[in-house]
């Protein structure tokens, strides 16, 4: 790649200085490619593989300001572009990202360069665009930010002596440099030792003349011709043939005193070259000082300032996350693996009891299964129900219109065959402390440490072996005051400390945490510090909120408690979450229909009672729910919820002893 000129001239400098010199010290000198485009490179891990190996990927990054418009918008101005990157063809991909709508937040781009080569590229965006985030994305997705190859090559002397390109990194560029510049030095020595020596000679030879000029010209004007002169001369004085030319040649003003005073100068200077060049040639130290003196010449009379800015990796590491804007999220998992990340605002709260709105556009004999309000930025486990977990980001899930059907998750996690998510946790760190405590629908427990897990590789990692059968159905963070409470198909629960499940590796099976009766199993878990309610949902679209303080704290191992009095107009529980400072709840059908409600609306019962109706259900069953941040309440279905304002009351126990028990 180009290079500063000054900068390889003093680290050409330093190594003739220093033959011992690494590359570290030598990057001191020369810190890395200098484009003449200008630009700036993006950390020093690639031009160190660089100068290492002779071959590195080097991110460059265009300048770029952000400018303050009138009415609170911004434009970001390019001042400059990366190395070999086509100004036109920039703007035009630019404008075809926007186009497909892969760029937001940009209303306009133009190109105010002028025809002095200097750059000027205007990006107006819109009055709600965050230029930070507009710019990451420009980064990522364009040649505002691209990727130099650097292959470092040089002409290496086989054994045989014969030239082939070779990959070197910078101390052996350099050092073939000097080796090839030495040669070059010598060899114009060894000229200029010639061509002095020639002409000393012939000096010689006119001093000679001079010294005896008057029996010179006696013969010259005794000789036939010239040839004969020169014989003759030759013999006299031992003169050589060159000697004897330009005696014959040399003009009768030559033998002025002041033409001798000039050849005996000349002589004197010729002599100290041919024992200059003598010494060069013998004294490696000496020619390597000529070396130092001509490079530093070049530098005094060629260099420039360097254009390319080179910046720490610590500001210019860009992780993904930058490059989206965190915000609360939604991500909807169908029962045939699709998922998709949806903003929470799609969702006006409702009133319970409205009919909801589509939030997954469903194919045949396909339903949402699992939903989760989390953040673009957190990090989530997939659990699957093999027992193994998978990470992602929340902004790696593709984003998707309220209607769409998403993106498989098979093209997102590497799953076995016949594996398939179970549910979804998020978490901002794995340094964050605190364990994982998983259920499975037979009852078992198991606690293991959060950062056990810190390692995901792409293909997963085991979270717990689970027996034949067996599945997961709870995955909770848990810290040592925390009390988990599972919840069963058929409307049991039982309460226990969280440090009654002892901690243990990633590769076990887990302890008993409830004892199931016939044809029953769990169906989810909370964890709790004490402070909340218990909500369940029913698949028919009954709920209820519980204090948690009915739930007394048992041994884990038990039968529990009755939480919920099931019926068939009720249908068995689905899932239950635990509810603090009233959010809203997004429930979902198996036809992909949502519907969100304040929690608040939701009345708190006791464990024996059936609840109210939270979502009609007619067409279909609920199979989800997710607990999101609340939102001020849209009346637009007040009216539905008076229809259906019968089936929101509270039974009764005289209700309860007409119901036919599941």
């Amino acid at each position: 790649p180009p290079h500063n000129l000054g900068e390889v001239i003093d680290g050409a400098v330093y190594l003739i200085d220093n033959p011992d010199a690494t590359v570290e010290s030598l990057m001191q000198l020369i810190p890395g490619p200098d484009f003449p485009t200008g630009a700036s490179i993006l950390g020093m891990s690639g031009i160190r593989q660089a100068y290492k190996t002779g071959r590195g990927r080097i991110l460059v990054r265009a300048h770029t300001e952000v400018e303050e418009m009138r009415g609170h918008r911004h434009r970001i101005v390019v001042t400059d572009l990366p190395y070999m990157v086509n100004k036109a063809r920039l703007i035009e991909r630019i404008a075809e990202l926007v186009q497909k709508k892969t760029l937001e937040g940009i209303s306009d781009i133009r190109d105010e360069s002028d025809r002095h080569d200097s750059v000027r590229i205007v990006i107006e965006l819109k009055r709600d665009a965050t230029p930070l985030v507009v710019l990451n994305q420009l980064y990522r997705h364009t040649q505002l930010q691209d990727t130099f190859s650097a292959n470092m090559l040089a002409l290496v002397p086989d054994d045989r002596g014969k030239y082939e390109p070779q990959l070197v990194g910078l101390k052996e560029a350099l050092s073939h440099y000097l080796i090839h510049e030495t040669a070059v030095v010598r060899r114009r020595t060894q000229f200029e030792l010639g061509k002095a020596e020639a002409r000393r000679h012939i000096v010689e030879g006119l001093q000679l003349a001079i010294d005896h000029i008057d029996e010179v010209i006696s013969i010259i004007r005794a000789s036939a011709n010239e040839d004969e002169a020169k014989k003759n001369l030759i013999a006299r004085f031992e003169l050589s043939e060159k000697q004897a030319q330009h005696v014959v040649d040399m003009r009768l003003g030559r033998l002025s005193g002041l033409e001798r005073d000039k050849l005996r100068e000349e002589h004197d200077e010729l002599t100290e070259k041919i024992d200059y060049y003598n010494r060069m040639l013998n004294d490696r130290g000496l020619l390597e000082s000529v070396i130092k003196e001509e490079l530093l010449e070049v530098k005094r009379k060629y260099a420039d300032p360097r254009r390319t800015i080179i910046e720490p990796a610590s500001d210019i590491d860009i992780e993904d996350e930058s490059l989206i804007e965190e915000e609360q999220v939604v991500i909807a998992m169908t029962h045939a693996g699709y998922i998709k990340r949806m903003p929470t605002e799609v969702y006006n709260a409702q009133r319970r009891g409205g009919k909801g709105v589509t939030g997954v556009k469903m194919r045949e004999e396909d339903f949402v299964e699992k939903l989760l309000s989390t953040s673009t930025h957190d990090i989530l486990l997939f659990l699957t129900n093999t027992g193994r977990v998978y990470r992602l980001r929340g902004f790696q899930i593709p984003e998707a219109s309220r209607t769409a059907r998403g993106t498989a998750v098979v093209n997102l996690l590497q799953l076995q065959p016949g594996e398939k998510v179970y549910g979804m946790i998020p978490i901002e760190s794995f340094d964050q402390g605190g364990s994982l405590m998983m259920a499975t629908k037979y009852g078992l427990v198991k606690r293991t440490r959060l950062n056990d897990y810190a390692n995901i590789q792409r293909n997963g990692l085991i979270a717990i072996n689970l027996r034949e059968d067996d599945e997961l159905v709870g995955c909770k963070l848990t810290t040592e005051e925390s009390e988990a409470i599972l919840v069963t198909r058929r409307g049991m629960s039982i309460r226990f400390a969280a440090d009654s499940v002892r901690e243990t590796g990633r590769n076990t099976m887990g302890v008993r945490g409830m004892h199931l009766r016939k044809d029953d199993e769990v169906v989810g878990m909370i964890v709790t510090e004490g402070e909340g309610s218990m909500l369940v949902v029913t698949e028919n679209g009954f709920g209820k909120r519980s204090e948690l303080d009915d739930y007394r704290l048992q041994n884990r191992g038990g039968k529990g408690l009755i939480t919920y009095r099931v019926s068939h107009k009720t249908g068995l529980i689905v899932d239950c979450a635990l509810v603090t400072d009233d959010p809203d709840v997004l429930l979902i059908n198996d036809k992909g229909v949502i519907i969100r409600i304040s929690a608040a609306d939701i009345p708190i019962l006791s464990r024996n009672t059936q609840g109210v109706t939270l979502m009609r259900s007619r067409d279909g069953k609920v199979v989800d729910m997710a607990v999101v941040e609340h939102e001020d309440e849209d009346t637009e279905d007040e009216t539905a919820a008076k229809e259906h304002a019968d089936e929101a009351l509270p039974q009764t126990a005289e209700d309860r002893s007409t119901e036919d028990e599941i």
